[in-house]
C-alpha cells in the first residue's frame, strides 16, 4: 500500500471540478414563482434543521436556491447524487462544500480519508466539529438527499447534524422520508416542509405561464390550477404544451400517470431527431460535460446542444459558473432513461461503456469503475478494480473500494485470482480477520500466469506477501514468502518495501536481530523512495523499539518521529500499523518524563488495536505488548491483564509465532510476579476491540437493536457491551459515555 497513481493530477482535477459543482449555488431563474413566505417561515422558526419533503416536480431545489439567495448568511451547497451513497463520500462532500464556503478550513477534507472503520468514530466528529467553532453563522444546503439510502450514510449525516450551531441551519431537500426527521420531531428541533406547502396557487401558476410567453385569463389559470392540483411540474408542463395549444385544453394532472406521454408528444416530440437522440444517449450520465458528450452521443456539437437546452429551459441544470458542468431534472433524466430503452434498446451498456472509456483516458479511473459497474462487461471491470485497488485504498477511499468488491461479487473476484490477494489486504487493513482468511484461502488455492496489473511482478509475488502478513505457518513459512516475493519484485517496485518489512518482522521471530534489522532498514529507505506509507510506518516503528531495546534513545524518537509524522500526513489513525507506532511513542515519551504525553499516545494505540487482528497476527501481538509494557508502567494493571488476555486470543488462532510467544510468557509471568506485592489498582479494564467497535453508534440516535444490526451482533450482545462500556467509563448514559469517550479521545479526530 502507499502506492501513489502514476497521472493522478487529471484525475485529482476532475475530483475538483466535479466537487466543486457539487457546492455551487444554483442560478434561480428568470420568471420563477417565489416561496418566500415558505423561507420565511422555515428562517424564523430557530429550528436546527429544515426537511423539505415532497415527490418530483415539487420545485424543492428553486425553493433551496431562493432561499440562499435570500439568506445573510453564508451559503453551503451540497448537491448530492448516487455516488455520494457511502459514508466516507458523504463526509467529504459535505466537508469539501463547508470548507470553500467557510474558508480557513485546513485539512478538514483530508481528515475525512482514512479506512472505513473510522467514518463514524473519527471523520463525522471531525466535521461536527468544525462547524460547531464556524466564525460565522452559515445556512447548510442539502439537496437532493432521497440519493443517499445507506444506513450508514444517515448515522454519520446525524452526526454532523448535530454540529449545526445556535444561529445556523441545515436544511435537507429528498423526494423520500428523512430518516432524521421522527427523531427530531420529539425534540421540537425541525421545520417541515412537505408537498401541500409547495403546490401553486392561481396566480403561481399565471406567472408560469407569463414565463412561458403565454398569456392566461385568471380564469384559465385557475382552471390549469385545479387541473394539475398545482403540482409545479405539472403546471410547468402545461405551460409548454400551451405554447401549442389552447391552455383550456391542457389536460395535464399532478396525478397523471402519463406525464411521460405529454413530454414525448408535446415537448421531446417536436425536437429535431439528432436533439433526441443526443438527450436519450447522454440520459446515462450522472453529470454531463460537452467532451464527455460528444464521446458518448458521437459526434461535435455538444457544447452547442448544452448550452441551446439550457437556455430553452430543457429540464437542464448548470452545475457551475463556467457552465461546463450539467444535469438533466430527474424527473426529465427518468423519462428520457425510457426512450432510451424504447428507442435503441439495450444501448445503454455500449453508452456507459464509452463513458468509461472517457474517464479512463482522462486519468480517473474510479469513475470509469462506475460507469462499467451496471453494465456486463465485468472482466474489464474487475481488471480495471485490481489496476486501482491498492492506489484507492491509500487515498482513503476503501469504503469505495469494498462497495466495488461487493457489486462485484464474490464469483467475480474469485474468477480474477489477482484480485483475491488485493481484497485480502484490504480486509486486513479494516479489522476483517474472517474476510482476509477467505480471500487467502482462495488467493492460496488459485493459479494465473498472466502479467497482473496491480504494480506487483506476478500474481504468485501478490499471494505470497498477503501470506506473509497472515503468517498462517509460522516463522519459517513467513520467511520463505517474504523472499519469495522479494526475489520478483525489483527495487522500482511498490510492493518491494512491504515484501523487506516483512521479511525483518519474519526474521525477529526467529530472534534473528541483525538480518531484521538490515531488512526493516531496507524496507524503511524503499518505502520513502516509492511512498509506501504502510510499510514506512511500521519499519521505521519496528527499528525504533528495537533502538530503545538497546538504549539507542535518540534514534529511536528519530524513527517514532518519521513513523508518527508518517501516520498524521497520510490519515492513517486507525490503520493497525499506527497502533503499534503509537504504543511505541508513548513508551519513548515516558523514558523522557513526560507521562501526559505517555498517556495520551497510549489512548490513541489503545484505540486504534480494535482493528489489528488475528489476521496480521505478529502485528496485532506486538501492539498488544506494547500497549501492555506501557499500561505496566503507569501501573494500569487492569489493562495490562486485558491485553495479555487479547494476545492469548491471537495466539489460539496463530500458535506459531516464534519470539513473540516467548515475550507474552515472560511479560506475564513478570506481571503475575509484581502483582503478588502491589496495592490493588483502581483503574478500570480498557475498552474491548468489540466495544470500540460500537462506541461510536453511541453518537447516533440508533435503537439497541439498529446498532445490533450494524455490527452483525444480536441485540443482547449490543446491550451487554454498552453496559460494559457505561461501567468502564463510569457513566449511566449515552451523552455521558460520548461526554467521556470524546475527552479521553476515543472518539473524534
Amino acid at each position: 500500500m502507499g502506492h501513489e497513481a502514476v497521472g493522478a493530477s487529471a484525475s485529482v482535477e476532475l475530483e475538483r471540478l466535479l466537487l466543486e459543482a457539487k457546492s455551487a449555488v444554483p442560478r434561480l431563474r428568470p420568471g420563477m414563482v417565489s416561496r418566500s413566505p415558505l423561507v420565511r417561515s422555515a428562517r424564523g422558526s430557530g429550528s436546527r434543521v429544515v426537511a423539505v419533503t415532497a415527490p418530483a416536480g415539487y420545485g424543492k431545489s428553486t425553493l433551496l436556491a431562493e432561499w440562499a439567495a435570500r439568506d445573510e448568511r453564508q451559503v453551503v451547497w451540497a448537491t448530492l447524487d448516487r455516488l455520494d451513497d457511502n459514508p466516507r463520500r458523504l463526509l467529504s462532500v459535505l466537508a469539501s462544500a463547508f470548507s470553500r464556503a467557510m474558508g480557513g478550513q485546513g485539512d478538514l477534507v483530508a481528515d475525512m480519508t482514512g479506512p472505513d472503520v473510522s467514518v463514524l468514530g473519527r471523520a463525522a466528529p471531525r466535521l461536527a466539529s468544525a462547524m460547531r467553532s464556524a466564525p460565522r453563522p452559515f445556512l447548510f444546503v442539502l439537496d437532493d438527499l432521497h440519493e443517499i439510502r445507506d444506513p450508514a450514510c444517515h448515522d454519520v449525516l446525524g452526526v454532523v447534524m448535530a454540529g449545526v450551531p445556535e444561529g445556523s441551519q441545515l436544511v435537507a431537500a429528498s423526494r423520500a422520508e428523512q430518516p432524521h426527521v421522527p427523531r427530531l420531531r420529539v425534540s421540537g428541533d425541525v421545520s417541515e416542509i412537505v408537498s401541500s406547502d409547495l403546490t401553486l396557487d392561481v396566480s403561481g401558476t399565471e406567472r408560469v405561464f407569463a414565463t412561458a410567453r403565454v398569456p392566461v385569463t385568471p380564469e384559465i389559470a385557475a382552471a390549469v390550477r385545479e387541473r394539475t392540483e398545482g403540482w409545479p411540474a405539472g403546471v410547468y408542463l402545461a405551460s409548454l404544451v400551451a405554447r401549442h395549444r389552447d391552455p383550456r385544453d391542457v389536460l395535464v394532472t399532478g396525478a397523471d400517470p402519463y406525464v411521460a406521454d405529454y413530454l414525448q408528444r408535446e415537448t421531446f416530440g417536436r425536437l429535431s431527431a439528432s436533439t433526441r437522440r443526443f438527450l436519450r444517449r447522454t440520459a446515462v450520465l450522472d453529470v454531463m460535460s460537452a467532451p464527455l458528450c460528444d464521446a458518448v452521443a458521437g459526434g461535435h456539437s455538444s457544447r452547442r446542444l448544452l448550452r441551446q437546452l439550457e437556455a430553452s429551459s430543457m429540464f437542464l441544470v448548470s452545475l457551475d459558473r463556467r457552465r461546463e458542468l450539467f444535469r438533466y431534472h430527474a424527473l426529465f433524466r427518468d423519462f428520457l432513461l425510457g426512450e432510451l430503452a424504447a428507442a435503441e434498446p439495450g444501448h445503454a451498456d455500449a453508452l456507459r461503456v464509452r463513458a468509461a472509456d472517457w474517464f479512463e483516458a482522462h486519468d480517473a479511473p474510479e469513475l470509469a469503475v462506475e460507469h462499467l459497474l451496471p453494465t456486463s462487461e465485468r472482466e474489464r471491470c474487475v481488471r480495471l478494480v485490481t489496476r486501482i485497488v491498492m492506489t484507492s485504498f491509500q487515498a482513503g477511499r476503501i469504503a469505495t473500494v469494498d462497495r466495488w468488491l461487493r457489486a462485484l461479487g464474490d464469483d467475480a473476484v474469485a474468477g480474477h485470482p489477482p484480485l483475491a490477494p488485493l481484497a485480502g489486504y484490504v480486509a486486513v487493513y479494516e479489522g476483517h480477520a474472517v474476510e482476509a482468511e477467505r480471500w487467502g484461502a482462495l488467493a492460496d488455492a488459485a493459479s494465473y500466469d498472466e502479467d497482473p496489473v496491480d504494480g506487483a511482478t506476478s500474481f504468485d509475488s501478490a499471494r505470497a506477501t498477503l501470506r506473509a502478513l497472515r503468517c498462517p505457518e509460522g516463522p519459517r513459512r513467513m520467511i520463505d514468502d517474504a523472499q519469495r516475493a522479494l526475489a520478483a519484485e525489483p527495487t522500482w517496485s511498490v510492493w518491494r518495501a512491504t515484501a523487506l518489512t516483512l521479511a525483518g518482522d519474519a526474521h525477529l521471530l526467529v530472534a534473528d536481530i541483525a538480518s531484521a534489522t538490515r531488512f526493516l532498514a531496507d524496507g524503511v529507505e524503499v518505502a520513502r523512495a516509492v511512498r509506501n506509507a504502510d510499510a514506512l510506518v511500521l519499519g521505521a516503528t519496528m527499528l525504533a523499539m528495537l533502538d530503545m531495546d538497546h538504549d539507542r534513545w535518540d534514534d529511536a524518537a528519530e524513527r517514532l518521529r518519521l513513523a508518527v509524522q508518517t501516520v498524521h500526513a497520510h490519515r492513517m489513525d486507525d490503520y493497525p500499523p499506527s497502533a503499534l507506532a503509537h504504543g511505541a511513542a508513548a513508551r519513548l515519551a515516558l523514558h523522557l518524563g513526560d507521562v501526559e504525553e505517555a498517556r495520551r499516545l497510549l489512548v490513541q494505540g489503545m484505540r486504534a488495536r480494535a482493528f489489528s487482528t488475528f489476521a496480521a497476527p505478529t502485528l496485532a501481538v506486538r501492539v498488544r505488548l506494547q500497549l501492555a509494557r506501557v499500561s505496566w508502567s503507569i501501573g494500569d494493571v487492569a489493562a495490562v491483564r486485558h491485553l495479555l488476555r487479547e494476545v492469548d486470543d491471537v495466539l489460539r488462532h496463530r500458535p506459531a509465532l516464534g519470539a513473540l510467544v516467548d515475550a507474552a510468557h515472560d511479560l506475564r509471568t513478570a506481571v503475575g510476579a509484581s502483582e503478588r506485592h502491589a496495592v490493588p489498582s483502581s483503574v478500570g479494564a480498557p475498552l474491548t476491540p468489540a466495544e470500540l467497535r460500537l462506541l461510536p453508534y453511541l453518537q447516533t440516535h440508533l435503537t439497541i437493536r439498529d446498532i445490533a444490526e450494524r455490527l452483525f451482533v444480536t441485540r443482547n450482545t449490543a446491550s451487554s457491551q454498552i453496559g460494559s462500556i457505561y461501567r468502564k467509563l463510569g457513566v449511566t448514559s449515552r451523552a455521558g459515555a460520548v461526554d467521556r469517550a470524546t475527552a479521553m479521545g476515543l472518539l473524534g479526530s
